[in-house]
Formats: C-alpha cells, structure tokens, sequence
C-alpha cells in the first residue's frame, strides 16, 4: 500500500465509515463469474477503501505476511471440501498479494541460513 492510501485510510473520519457501513452489493455465485468473487468482491470494496488496504494498514509487516499466509493455507486446505477450483484461485489472490507486499518492502531474496 502506497503512503497516500495509509494516510486516506487513516484520515476516514466516523462519519466516513458510518456511510459506507450499510452498503453491500452482494456478489452472485450462481452468475459463475469465479475471477470477480475472486479478485474484486463487491463487499470488500466499498467507500472508496478496500478492505485488504485496512487490514495492512492496522497490522505490522510481519503481522500482514502472517495474515496473507495464513489465509492462503486456509483456501487451498479447504478447497476440496467447499468451493472447489475457487478457493485455489483465492489462495493464489494471497499468493500473489504476499508476493507484491514482500517485493515491496524488499524482503530478502534468499535465506540467511543456506
């Protein structure tokens, strides 16, 4: 997340959050578009902040590379049990978001111990 996001999220007032509390598009399933559920889900995108950009912003680098992992895991250990094909696209999303955070940051590239 880029500064000017941090600092937009952080300036919502109440009042901006109260706005935008009660509006929820809700994303269709049976319309079979998977790639939006995936990608863009309606009702994680409301009032002009996106709900991953809040998340990264109220935890630590560490704490956000735990989450992204961790949410990653959960999607692939449950996708033969629930959505399917689905929830591995989702684990690649987190995949691909702790990919885009750690480059980022300049995480290392290799391990300090080999």
């Amino acid at each position: 997340m880029n500064q000017r996001t941090r600092n937009k999220t952080n300036e919502a007032t109440p009042e901006d959050w109260e706005s935008v509390k009660w509006l929820q598009t809700a994303t269709s399933k049976s319309s079979g578009d998977v790639d939006s559920v995936v990608n863009n889900p309606a009702h994680y995108n409301k009032g002009g902040i996106e709900c991953i950009d809040g998340i990264e912003a109220m935890l630590t680098e560490e704490e956000f590379i735990g989450y992204l992992r961790g949410n990653s895991l959960k999607y692939r250990w449950r996708f033969p049990y629930k959505n399917g094909i689905e929830d591995l696209k989702k684990a690649d999303w987190y995949e691909n978001k702790l990919l885009e955070f750690l480059t980022s940051i300049h995480y290392k590239e290799t391990s300090s111990d080999g």
